[in-house]
């Protein structure tokens, strides 16, 4: 289950998520929904940005088809596309197609697929001759510059990387 659908039925079924118990107890699913559900409680009393996951991100949208991205890599678990406004020669966004709003919002459950990420970057650096080196960037909140509410990996490389980045 996502995030998402856990906020949309709580809204929906039993009032503002907001006025909810922190610990979960209004949850009554799986641990792993009552984790998340924790997680959700926290985004909308300390991070309001990722509370809005009743709307369908541009990702989830792009996961879905329903608008296109030139597509360089997909598997079950995540995809990789070529982001729209690149900020190197070569800049790939690397996403779960689970929706997870941000890195802040993991959970134990989530390790496999991180793993499963971190090991799909290396084979779509390798498929676009990244051979000279690459760099991998995770935003997290407004302040971080996260700009899109579900967790994704920027693949950055095809130019030499300046230190510090922003």
């Amino acid at each position: 289950m996502s995030i998402g659908k856990i906020v949309i039925l709580s809204a929906v079924s039993i009032g503002d998520p907001r006025e909810l118990p922190l610990d979960g107890s209004a949850c009554s699913a799986s641990s792993t929904t009552g984790q998340r559900w924790q997680t959700v409680r926290r985004a909308v009393r300390n991070r309001p940005w990722e509370a809005s996951l009743t709307m369908t991100t541009i990702f989830k949208k792009i996961i879905d088809r329903e608008i296109p991205a030139e597509i360089v890599y997909e598997d079950d678990q995540c995809l990789a596309f070529r982001d729209v406004n690149p900020a190197a020669p070569t800049h790939v966004l690397v996403i779960p197609k689970q929706e997870i709003p941000a890195v802040s919002a993991l959970v134990d459950d989530d390790a496999e697929l991180m793993a499963h990420l971190w090991k799909v970057i290396p084979r779509i650096a390798r498929d676009l001759s990244l051979e000279d080196g690459y760099r991998v960037v995770v935003n997290c909140g407004p302040q971080g510059g996260q700009t899109v509410d579900h967790l994704h990996f920027h693949l950055l490389g095809g130019r030499p990387m300046t230190w510090p980045p922003g």
